[in-house]
């Protein structure tokens, strides 16, 4: 479980700027180390929600998120879009991402970028063998930054989605 640690208690405003430190104060968190992070067990809810396995790397960041999820032979995740950028590892497998219509083709070892607010999902095109991903994001900094770290996806399975000015995107 992940541990909560305040390391400023004050909240500064525009007129404080004058307050800022002249050097960065150190702040070593209890937890530097997250061992075995797949044999630690997946995120139910979460895995759930997204209908494949997500295991978070449980890290004190306050800026960037790690993931590690599958797809199954010819499994697709869900077509989603969400207000932080993501880089994706390909540990094992191959397949490829939709982007905002754009099909990106990956195998193991490729890295891509998903861009903040594009549509995508990613698919597992090999019929016999897991794809394994690792997914490293800036949501926690969007969420530390008043909560808008935001992520949206599709309905129901088939349907496109709708732009906020109501045409199909």
């Amino acid at each position: 479980m992940s541990q909560t640690v305040s390391t400023q208690s004050t909240k500064y405003h525009s007129a404080d700027f004058d307050k800022t430190p002249p050097r960065p104060r150190v702040v070593i968190p209890d937890k530097l180390f997250h061992p075995a992070v797949e044999s630690a067990g997946q995120n139910e809810g979460y895995s759930k929600e997204r209908k494949h396995p997500v295991f978070f790397v449980d890290l004190p960041s306050h800026a960037i998120s790690m993931t590690i999820g599958w797809l199954e032979p010819g499994q697709s995740s869900n077509r989603h879009r969400h207000t932080y950028e993501t880089v994706l590892y390909v540990l094992e497998g191959e397949g490829y991402s939709d982007i905002q219509g754009k099909r990106i083709p990956w195998k193991q070892g490729d890295a891509l970028y998903i861009p903040v607010w594009a549509w995508h999902n990613h698919v597992n095109t090999h019929p016999t063998q897991r794809a394994r991903y690792l997914a490293c994001e800036n949501a926690p900094m969007l969420q530390n930054m008043g909560g808008i770290a935001l992520r949206e996806e599709v309905p129901e399975k088939g349907q496109k989605p709708v732009r906020e000015d109501g045409e199909e995107a």
